[in-house]
This record gives C-alpha cells, structure tokens and sequence, in this order.
C-alpha cells in the first residue's frame, strides 16, 4: 500500500500504475456495494410484499362475517387462510432468517402429548463412548423429544431418546445431533404430515373432516393446526414440483389441459371460475411426470407464462388460448378424439349415416394405435405411414365431397368443419411416431381433478390453489410411476431437508426409490 510519504519519491509511471490499480479495487469495491445494495433492496421488497400479504390474509381471516358462509364454505375458508398464513411466515423466514429470529417471540409452551397413546422409543446414541483422548464416557443424562405419528385409524408417539455423553478427563459432551425435519420443532412424523395431504389432495378431504376422523381415533387436532402444517409442507415441497418443471420443459413432446375450479374472493363471498392447467410428459415418453398450473383465468397469456421459451409439439385441443403459442414456434398437434367426439355427438343426437361412417374409420385408426402402442417409435412410424396414412386420405377426401353436400349452418356441416378446418394439427401424428393419437393421456391425469372438485366446493384463495397444483403435482406423478402416494411423501418429506438442492432430482417421482 501507498503512504502518503512514499507518493514523493514515486516516478510518473509508478504513479500512473499506482493510480490504475486504486482505481481498480475501487471498481471492483463500488460493484460489490451495488450488488449488495440491490440484494437488499430486492430481499426488502420481498419482505414487504409477503408482510403485506400476511396482513391481508390475518384481516381477512379474523374479520370475515360468518353469516356470508354456510358452515362448510366458512371451515374451508378458515382452513385456507390458516395455510396461507403458514406459508407466507415460511416464506419471510427463508428471506430473512435473522431477522425472523431477532424478532420472533417467546413460543407458547406445548401441551404434552396424551399418555394413553402408545409409545415407541428411538434411541440415538453415538456410534463409540470412547473419548478421542482414550477415556471412557459417562452417561449424565439425555434429552427427550416426542413426535406424534398415525397409521390410519390409530395415533402412536415416537420417543427420541438422544443420551448424552460426558468426558471427565477432557470435560466435553458427546450428544447425537437432532435430524432436521421437514416442519422444525414440529411433533408430526413425516408419516402424519403424509397422511394429512395425501387425504386432502388425493381422497379430497377438507380439514375439518379430518379433524373429526382424528377425534375417533383419539385425538381431535384442532383444524387450525393441520391448515399450518399442510402450509408448511407446501413451502417446503415447492422445490420439487419446480425441478419437475424443469424437467418436464425438457421434453420435446408435451400434452396440455385445463379445467375450471372455482376460487373464493373472501372480500365479498363469492367465488369466480379459476383454472387449473395441467402439462405432462408425451404418452410414449420414458418419463412419467404431469405438473399443474392453478391460475386465475383461462387467459392464453398462462400457457405462455409457463412454458416459456419451450419449442416443441404440444398435443392440445383446439382452444384460442394455445395459438398464441403455435405463432410463437410451438408445433400443434391435436387431438383426434375431439374430432370423433363431435361425430359421435351427432350420431347420438339423430342416428346420422354420415357420422356413422366417420365413426367407422375413426374406430379403425384407432384399433391400429392400440395394436401399435407397445412398439418402439420406429416401428411405429412405419406402421402409420403404411396403414393409417390410406385411412386418413381416404377419409379427407370423404369429408370433404360431404361437406359440399350438406347444407351451411347444419349439424353435421359443423362436425365435419371442425375436422377439415384442423385437419393438418389433427393428422400429425402420422409422421412423427413419438406423437400420440389425441390428448386422452392428459385428461385422465386431470380427471382426479374433476372428482374432487364436488368435495372442494372453492378454493379458498389463488395461494391456496397454487399449493394444491404443487401438492397434486406430486401425487399424480407418483401414481404415474406406480407409487404409492403416501409412501412417496412420508420418505420424500424425511430426506428432503437433508437433500442437496444439486441432487433434489434424486426426490422426483419418476426417480424415486424406498430407501
């Protein structure tokens, strides 16, 4: 470093260099003061974003009149927000752990777990009661910590007895560190918290009837404390279903659907259609992954939003709302069950000839893809080129000698417009053997949806829905891949706090192995 005595003795090129390098560091000083200086104002801005939000959620839970509601709607809507509010302080707590702790107040004192419960105890001992001086360790005590676990129907305890270890010689205590657990400090097992969404986002059951299947099974958890730590386990699972995205964006060949749910505005009780987007992987890809989207409309700007910058066949019905992404690059690939749908409506309707006959050669391109579906693309492809191709020609040429026939405006001329004017999208499968036939896969990876939706009846806010994609996300995906989906969450929720962030992949339900 210069010192003020030594700048005299400096020649002008000493002095030229000198200054070069303190301008330099001042550089590399100020840019690693701005980039500081926008974390902070980033992490501020999220900061007051989620605090605001906790606020809206606390008025709206706590102000909310009661006589706008039937009893049901009001337990789901007290559910919901007690998850939101969950999630939100989560979240402020991943931003800012430090600040969250400085700040945090003394946490009420738990009440003990019932003692008629039945107990396991779960010794943790360390592996050697050896000193690293050569001295033998004493037991002088241990700590105990109970979690509350359920298999259906029954409530246990789990005991953790972690003893503790004394060196008289060195004087040092030897303890087995605490696992982390998926909601820390919390008393459910992975097991319980599993059961709890498994039972809300697969068997539809809102929280309040869990609470009174609980009370059978002797012990009545409160409904507000179930909405936390489903909250909890939606911040924590998020990752997953975002490194699922990741994956599923890979993929040159995507199905896509969407179905209405309806969406609670607390401000005034009543509810506004919502959708909820559903995207998987090809019918014939290796891997088997479906993610939802839970947004508000039906807009197409959704679809873009989620995809991004993906280029590739996107198999999709004839909705407005994909086009926008067809000009963008995106091939269309359509669904010829849509088409045979419309014919079939007819047929249905007055016994048409003409539908019948469409019918027919629909039946026939689809018994091929039934006898084609185990093979491999290849040979897929050439079994298309050689037999399906003539069917689809000839049924071109058919449809489109009919259509002068009939006259404009009728049934039957908008059944077969609806295949002639998509006709291309609807026949591109027939050069490609790793497209499908239609859009069948992805609608029964959304039928689940459309089931539970009688037991919802709203969902009680846009971060409520949001948490309910995620959660169904991996659900689904773990029925996709013949997993059970409360094993895959009980194992996923016990190794995921200790899972690198670089091997969260390992977790996804495609990978996914009992360890």
């Amino acid at each position: 470093m210069i010192t003020a005595e030594h700048i005299d003795t400096l020649k002008p090129a000493q002095m030229r260099a000198a200054l070069l390098s303190l301008m330099g560091e001042l550089a590399t000083r100020n840019s690693v003061i701005a980039r500081q200086s926008n974390e902070a104002v980033f992490k501020q801005a999220l900061i007051d974003k989620l605090t605001h939000e906790n606020a809206l959620l606390k008025r709206m839970k706590f102000a909310a009149q009661s006589e706008r509601f039937s009893v049901e709607q009001k337990s789901l809507l007290d559910e919901t927000l007690d998850e939101d509010l969950q999630a939100v302080a989560d979240e402020i707590e991943r931003a800012m752990p430090a600040v969250v702790a400085h700040q945090e107040k003394q946490a009420p004192k738990r009440a003990a777990l019932p003692a008629n419960l039945p107990r396991r105890e779960i010794r943790h001992e360390p592996e050697s009661t050896t000193c690293q001086c050569g001295c033998r360790m004493l037991r002088v005590g241990e700590d105990v910590a109970e979690k509350l676990d359920y298999v259906p129907g029954v409530f246990s305890v789990e005991r953790h007895i972690r003893g503790k270890w004394a060196c008289v010689k060195c004087e040092t205590l030897t303890q087995v560190p605490v696992d982390p657990h998926v909601i820390d400090k919390g008393i459910p097992t992975t097991g319980l918290l599993a059961q709890v969404l498994v039972a809300k986002y697969a068997d539809h059951l809102p929280l309040y009837r869990q609470e009174a299947i609980f009370g059978r099974a002797g012990l009545a958890i409160a409904r507000s404390t179930l909405a936390q730590w489903v909250g909890s386990c939606g911040v924590q699972l998020q990752p997953l279903v975002d490194a699922m995205k990741d994956e599923l964006l890979q993929h040159s060949v995507l199905h896509a659907d969407e179905t209405p749910v309806a969406m609670l505005k607390p401000g005034n009780g009543k509810t506004h259609r919502a959708y909820l987007w559903a995207y998987a992987t090809g019918a014939f890809e290796v891997t088997r992954a479906v993610v939802y989207d839970f947004c508000e409309s039906r807009a197409g700007e959704h679809a873009r939003t989620f995809l991004g910058d993906w280029k590739g066949s996107l198999v999709c019905d004839d909705f407005s709302g994909y086009k926008a992404l067809v000009a963008a690059g995106v091939t269309e690939v359509g669904c010829l069950a849509h088409a045979r749908r419309k014919f079939f409506d007819l047929h249905a309707a007055n016994q048409s000839q003409i539908a019948e006959f469409a019918l027919q050669q629909f039946a026939r391109v689809h018994e091929i893809e039934r006898e084609v579906k185990e093979l491999s693309a290849e040979q897929r492809l050439a079994i298309r080129r050689e037999r399906t191709q003539p069917l689809l020609d000839a049924l071109h040429e058919w449809m489109t000698l009919q259509r002068r026939k009939v006259p404009d405006g009728s049934a039957t001329a908008k059944a077969l417009e609806y295949s002639l004017k998509r006709w291309e999208a609807l026949i591109r499968f027939a050069d490609d053997g790793q497209l499908p036939v239609d859009n069948n896969w992805i609608e029964n990876q959304i039928r689940p949806i459309a089931i539970g939706r009688n037991n919802w009846l709203f969902a009680g806010s846009l971060r409520a829905g949001k948490r309910a994609a995620a959660v169904m996300s991996l659900i689904q995906s773990a029925r996709m891949n013949g997993h059970d989906p409360y094993a895959y969450l009980r194992d996923v929720m016990a190794r995921l706090p200790m899972q690198r962030a670089s091997r969260i992949g390992e977790l996804l339900p495609h990978r996914w192995q009992l360890a």
